[in-house]
């Protein structure tokens, strides 16, 4: 039995986060590099267990769930990542999210323990601009975990960057760098100033469409949130939008889990998060039937438009 919210939006997906440490401390980040990141380890008693992720999984997969997505912080910090995806129900899709540090000596390893996609972040091409980005000097590293991905298989490998002023001048060229491999697509994401509290690092991302329509060799329109794609040579861009497209929040499928259990129905945020109590079956379910209750979109909704074209919280949910 699929659940269904108030909106009429099936939940039929998930997202895990595994950990909240990052060995990046990127500079649009709202979580920045937090925790012990010296390498892979076991998870702490703050972060959930693989037990404890492969059991929720076990529940939701009752509820229909067909996708589990799992992010961090930096997911590949958790040393049984591996166990955990081998562990994942076979009926779900399983996808990563990662910045790709450790990719090139686990790429082979997830892709026989089940993994089926991986989207890498990557928000320059430029080592000096990426360093400055991500407050990280692991560019070769991340170069070197994206080919280990193509080559494992997980293709198309995708690739996630930030469009905000301190990555714009760097689109064009990652543009033509999808173009001519065919193994990779990219995903310019939308900048959320609500986010990190700094709207003055805000683009027109219309301007990005319109300058990859002028591009592109063909234009696609997906049903899943009317997001765009553009088909560039050999590569696919498409652009993830939420801030301006009324489509986005309106066709969002997926329930947010946090590395400590909490359950909650929005990514961005905080306030409508649900513990799921010792983490049985039972708690499990009540907790996830509650959340996809009182789950709301978010921009047009939980955020909407105030006098000045910008977003304040709606007040019905204020304090709910």
């Amino acid at each position: 039995m699929v659940l269904v919210d108030d909106f009429g939006r099936e939940v039929t997906g998930v997202r895990i986060s595994l950990t909240d440490r990052c060995n990046f401390d990127c500079v649009y980040c709202h979580n920045e590099g937090l925790g012990d990141t010296r390498g892979p380890m076991d998870a702490s008693d703050e972060e959930m267990s693989a037990d404890d992720v492969v059991r929720f999984l076990e529940v939701v997969e009752e509820y229909g769930v067909e996708k589990v997505k799992f992010t961090g912080g930096e997911p590949m910090l958790r040393a049984d990542l591996e166990e955990i995806i081998r562990r994942t129900p076979d009926s779900m899709e399983t996808s990563l999210t990662t910045n790709g540090t450790f990719l090139g000596d686990r790429a082979e390893d997830l892709v026989a323990a089940g993994l089926d996609r991986v989207n890498v972040s990557q928000d320059a091409l430029d080592p000096e601009a990426f360093a400055q980005i991500t407050k990280s000097g692991a560019y070769d590293k991340v170069t070197e975990g994206v080919k280990a991905a193509v080559d494992a298989g997980l293709t198309p490998v995708k690739l996630n960057m930030v469009v905000f002023t301190k990555t714009a001048g760097h689109v064009e060229e990652m543009v033509e760098y999808v173009a001519e491999n065919p193994g990779l697509q990219l995903q310019l994401i939308q900048y959320m100033p609500e986010l990190t509290g700094k709207p003055e690092w805000n683009i027109d991302i219309e301007r990005v469409h319109r300058w990859l329509t002028d591009l592109a060799d063909e234009v696609e329109v997906r049903d899943m949130h009317h997001r765009r794609r553009y088909y560039v040579g050999e590569g696919m861009v498409e652009i993830v939008d939420p801030v301006e497209n009324p489509e986005f929040c309106a066709n969002c499928h997926r329930v947010r889990v946090t590395h400590e259990g909490y359950l909650k129905g929005c990514l961005n945020r905080n306030d409508d998060l649900r513990p799921m109590g010792e983490m049985t079956r039972e708690d499990i379910r009540e907790t996830f039937e509650a959340v996809v209750e009182n789950r709301v979109p978010y921009y047009g909704e939980y955020l909407v438009r105030d006098g000045d074209d910008g977003w304040t919280i709606n007040e019905e949910y204020i304090g709910a």
